[in-house]
């Protein structure tokens, strides 16, 4: 559901609002699954820098996302404040580190305008809007569409890294074959220089 649609339909829109970079951020609330406090993330190889691992979430694997890093912003020491907002992306849960959450907010229509086309592009869609309340403006994020072109990189990554185990032998003794190719030449000159 587009936020044009939501408040439509509703006259009013219902956000999840979080600090990111010193700046407000509301998502609407429809997506958001839960909001959890910062727990251990186990990396996951080969994954892009944005990917910070996956979590173990009442005994499913949620891929976690560092939002700052996914749009570009310098990375921010983990705090007491900072949450994992998990949100339903096409279907599946994604895990969103943010700096705060702040608070469930209700506007009116009246309140969001759409973003100025000076500050959208093509790669910038998921910019639904800026909604005016009287001390300050807060950015109205569409996350499924900011996140849906990674999401089948994520669930490969996250079954991956799950069921490992369970391929056939073949295709594993295969992949590392092509890695092995791949890497032949440097590793035989990294040992010459040791030895």
């Amino acid at each position: 559901m587009t936020l044009e649609t939501a408040v439509n339909e509703a006259n009013e829109l219902q956000l999840v609002v979080f600090d990111l970079a010193d700046e407000t951020y509301g998502v609407d609330i429809g997506s958001v699954r839960e909001i959890i406090r910062i727990q251990e993330i186990t990396k996951v190889p080969r994954t892009p820098d944005y990917v910070e691992g996956v979590i173990n979430l009442r005994g499913k694997v949620i891929p976690v996302i560092d939002l700052r890093k996914k749009f570009g912003f310098k990375k921010a020491e983990v705090s007491k404040d900072t949450r994992i907002v998990v949100v339903d992306i096409g279907g599946n849960d994604i895990g969103v580190v943010v700096d705060a959450v702040t608070e469930v907010l209700r506007l009116s229509s009246d309140a969001v305008e759409p973003p100025s086309g000076v500050i959208t592009t093509t790669d910038s869609d998921y910019l639904l809007g800026i909604a005016k309340l009287e001390s300050r403006l807060v950015i109205l994020l569409d996350l499924q569409k900011a996140l849906t072109s990674m999401d089948l990189q994520l669930d490969h990554y996250t079954e991956t890294s799950n069921y490992r185990d369970s391929e056939p032998k073949g295709k594993t003794d295969g992949d590392a074959a092509e890695h092995k190719e791949e890497t032949d030449g440097d590793d035989t000159d990294d040992k010459s220089d040791e030895g």
